[in-house]
């Protein structure tokens, strides 16, 4: 598992690439968390590189909008592969996050905050 920062226009991007599992689950959550304790408190999780998602890796993901959404931010998803996206579906965890296209369609969903 492999994560890259980059900080935009009042959002911090984290680009995932790899596996979100229970081995990288919470090395995921350290650096999530590092981001968030800096003073972010919108991020837009980049899934273009992530080829797999578990249960551990959901869960991650879960308390991260949760803790985000105690600050009055909030998590954006984008660039979901095909089987990411799947696992999202059938977990209902489509409904839970904002879904987009791309890192600049999500940029849109803070601005118009």
């Amino acid at each position: 598992m492999e994560i890259q920062s980059k900080i935009g226009n009042g959002f911090t991007t984290l680009s995932l690439k790899g596996r979100l599992d229970a081995v990288s689950a919470a090395p995921a959550e350290a650096t999530i968390n590092k981001t968030i304790e800096s003073g972010t408190s919108n991020i837009v999780l980049d899934l273009a590189g992530l080829d797999y998602i578990s249960s551990a890796g959901l869960r991650v993901l879960l308390v991260t909008a949760k803790k985000l959404s105690r600050q009055n931010g909030k998590v954006v998803l984008c660039g979901l592969q095909d089987s990411v996206r799947e696992v999202f579906e059938i977990s209902g965890f489509l409904s839970i996050f904002p879904v987009a296209a791309d890192e600049a369609e999500a940029a849109k969903s803070f601005q118009a905050k």
